[in-house]
């Protein structure tokens, strides 16, 4: 097994464990997304969207991961982390990555109206931008987009 096999690997556990908060999230009545913030291995911050609830427009799953991680680890900069989160980043939270100084962002599902990972806009690919993270689109997509496409049924 070569090591992008390991990583491949590596990026199903984690991400299996981003779907389970989405799954929180979604028990909680807020739209699916779940993230979870890894360094060396170890899971450092968790989150699931929760801007419903919070009544906080900034309450979603990468920012609340993000800002658990940031406490843990005692630093705003997550150099050596990678960020597993079920749905393409938005602006907003792309942004926040970045400054973060994140090393990797894996992704599950696309999207097309608020994604920021080249869906709508690019931001990762900004030359213009200082840091560039790297990113790893469409792991455990059909779940992820399931999980969405539910909870929307639901609602209508």
């Amino acid at each position: 097994m070569d090591s992008n096999d390991k990583m491949a690997d590596t990026d199903l556990v984690f991400m299996q464990d981003a779907l389970a908060l989405a799954d929180q999230a979604a028990a909680a009545g807020e739209v699916p997304v779940g993230a979870v913030v890894v360094r060396a291995g170890v899971i450092v911050g968790r989150g699931f969207n929760h801007p419903i609830s919070r009544r906080d427009p900034t309450a979603h799953a990468e920012m609340i991961a993000l800002r658990d991680a940031a406490h843990q680890l005692g630093n705003y900069r997550l150099v050596d982390c990678t960020l597993y989160v079920t749905l393409e980043p938005c602006a907003m939270c792309a942004g926040a990555i970045q400054h973060a100084r994140l090393a990797r962002l894996v992704y599950g599902a696309s999207d097309p109206k608020t994604g920021a990972c080249g869906s709508v806009v690019d931001l990762f690919s900004e030359a213009r931008l200082n840091h560039h993270t790297k990113l790893v689109s469409g792991v455990c997509a059909e779940a992820s987009a399931a999980r969405l496409k539910a909870f929307f049924a639901a609602r209508r």
